[in-house]
């Protein structure tokens, strides 16, 4: 095995590639992470029916600033009604044309779906024949692995025998000289 097969990918497994997001969708993943309510957006009250304005000349407001009020009330309304006339027209085009450009949209993604599904079959057989090139050398250096172990076993045995047969010819040496220095001191 490599010494790198930790860090260097199989030549049949694409590299990854590398994300880049904007910094306005950086900013939302860092607010999605952190748990941050969302904040802005649209304002969608002006799309509300407005409330009358106090129109009475007895609420202390001068006449130009009622007029002023009714004026800002008017142009919210007809935000309000050109908001509501295009969402009319935007549900008749739906009623209209809604239901083919849902079976086309469909028909995309079921075409999606079938690459994506054809693309995972492959990775799927890549990953397979990855394990049986992995299984089948594990399975070819098994061999030399249990032939080498065996050998080093043999060697330390042998190291081992050779230190008692040296160690045991110590003792019998020790031992014949003491024998012979009795034998001399008599």
């Amino acid at each position: 095995m490599a010494p790198n097969h930790q860090t260097v990918l199989h030549p049949s497994i694409p590299a990854l590639p590398q994300s880049q997001f904007s910094s306005l969708m950086q900013k939302e993943l860092d607010r999605k992470e952190a748990n941050l309510p969302l904040t802005g957006g649209i304002d969608l009250s002006r799309y509300e029916a407005p409330e009358a304005p106090e129109d009475t000349l007895a609420s202390g407001k001068e006449p130009a600033e009622i007029l002023h009020c009714w004026q800002q009330t008017l142009r919210k309304a007809y935000t309000a009604s050109s908001h509501l006339s295009t969402r009319q027209e935007n549900l008749a085009l739906l009623e209209a044309h809604g239901k083919n450009a849902w079976l086309i949209g469909n028909s995309q993604l079921e075409d999606i779906l079938r690459r994506i599904e054809k693309e995972l079959q492959e990775t799927k057989e890549a990953t397979d024949a990855v394990h049986k090139e992995r299984k089948m050398r594990q399975e070819t250096a098994r061999g030399e692995l249990v032939g080498l172990e065996d050998a080093w076993k043999r060697g330390v045995s042998g190291i081992i025998d050779v230190e008692l047969a040296a160690e045991k010819l110590r003792q019998d040496i020790l031992e014949r000289r003491r024998q012979l220095s009795g034998v001399q001191m008599q």
